[in-house]
Formats: C-alpha cells, structure tokens, sequence
C-alpha cells in the first residue's frame, strides 16, 4: 500500500514521506546513506567488507550475493535500497514481491552517483544534503575530466580477479572512471559485466597498463617483456578500493586513479 501512496505521489508531484527504517542490500548505498548524515534511518544492512564505525551493532541481513529475505522482513523496513548485482536474481524477484518500496540502482556512469545522491536524499529526508553533494560532486567531476583528458587515451587492463582471469565490460562504472582519467578500457567491447578473458586477449591487444588488486595478482604479467605494460613498468595496484563502490567517495578514489595515470608513459 505504501508503495502505491509513494508512486501516487510522485506522479502528482507532490513530496514524498521519508523513510524511517532503511533496509540497505548494497555496500555502495550504505556508504551513500552515511554520506548524506542519514545513518539513523539505517536499520539493517548487507555485508561486503569491513563495517565503518557507524554501523557497528547494525543488524546484518546477509553478505555479498545472498539475502536473508526472512531477516530483511523481521525488520519491517519501509525503503530497500537494491543494487542488483549484489542480490541474485530469483531473491530480488522475491523482494519486489513484498510490497515494500525498493530503491534500485545500477549506475553506468559517475554522472549517474550525483543523480542518485539527489535521488536517496529525497527518499531519506536529507534533501539539502543530497542537493549540496551532487553539485560538488559534478563541479569535481567535470575538472577531473578537464584536467586528465588525452587526445589519445591510455589503452588500460582492468584486472579484476587473475585466476581465472576477470575483467570489466563496457557498461561497468569504472570503464567511466578510466575515461575520465584520459584512459580506455581494453575490452571496453564486452557487454557482460565482469567477462572472463584469456592471456592471449590480453596479449594481442597489448594494454599501455595494467591495474589490479594486488602486486600478488599481477606478477604473471612480469614474465611476459612482449606486453607494453610489462616494458614500460606500468604493472599497478588499484590505488583505491572505493572505485569499486559508486557513492560520493568514489570520486575520490576516482582522483587518486587519474593522478596515478598522468604519470603513464606511453607506448611510441
């Protein structure tokens, strides 16, 4: 009922209650809720890495990649907030059966953040809040995008996990972010999310960089001098893991990546 009351609303223009007991199933939009000062709205929360001090005592409602429906329902949230590749399909079907007003997102591009930073702060009664963050964050961005843009992009090597080996397709956020930097994803081409790639894919298209998690993950590529990444020593860790979760501290994650680049030789 009190999604229909929501969706009513919003047709007719008018404001929409805020939500009192948020139920969030993505790491990335729980960072989101605490960057808008809203974490008193949090009831409970998926699990995807260490918690920060805000959420210690926060009610868990599973981890990564699998929901505990039952436990999410125990706590009678009024909003969920979905990002859907943390939820399997099957339970995010079940989930928008509940009736419970969802809040799914699945963000292309960084313009996408400061669109959804306005967006939850509606939903969260934190409006000035969201409104003041996406202007920074567009006013940083377009800067970002000025200063590190190069006539020819950086061929780049997103390594997302080595064995076996994992990449990022075209549509993912982090190809945005690499653009920003002044560099280009080398598969870029692939529609899936996370494709798996063989060496010798990487091979003929001969990355300028290669960015991984670790030096551990990345150091098969040192015994191959005939990849230009290789020759020039341009075998680098991922200088922030918050490129990973889009909310506003991924823009500064996203910085620190583009001041990593700038210092890319380039292939002659």
């Amino acid at each position: 009922m009190r999604r229909l009351l929501c969706l009513l609303l919003l047709l007719a223009g008018l404001p929409v209650a805020a939500a009192e007991r948020v139920v969030s199933l993505a790491p990335s939009l729980t960072d989101m809720v605490l960057e808008l000062g809203a974490a008193d709205r949090l009831v409970g929360v998926l699990d995807g890495g260490p918690r920060p001090p805000a959420l210690n005592g926060m009610a868990s409602v599973g981890r990564y990649g699998q929901v505990n429906l039952e436990q999410v329902l125990n706590l009678h949230p009024d909003l969920l907030l979905v990002w859907p590749g943390a939820v399997p399909e099957a339970q995010l079907a079940r989930l928008k059966s509940f009736g419970i007003p969802l809040y799914i997102v699945d963000p292309h591009r960084l313009e996408d953040v400061a669109r959804q930073l306005r967006e939850l702060g509606e939903r969260l009664g934190r409006q000035e809040q969201g409104q003041a963050l996406a202007r920074q964050f567009e006013v940083r961005l377009q800067a970002l995008r000025s200063q590190y843009r190069r006539e020819r992009p950086l061929k780049v090597f997103y390594q997302v996990w080595n064995r076996p080996l994992y990449t990022l397709g075209g549509n993912q956020i982090i190809s945005d972010a690499l653009a920003v930097c002044g560099g280009r994803n080398l598969f870029a081409d692939l529609s899936l999310p996370a494709p798996q790639v063989s060496q010798e894919a990487v091979l003929a298209r001969d990355p300028e960089v290669i960015l991984g998690g670790s030096h551990a993950e990345l150091q098969a590529w040192t015994q191959m001098p005939q990849l230009t990444a290789t020759r020039l020593g341009q075998l680098w860790s991922i200088p922030d893991k918050n490129l990973e979760r889009p909310s506003y501290a991924m823009l500064d994650a996203t910085e620190k990546l583009c001041r990593l680049l700038a210092g890319a030789k380039v292939a002659d």
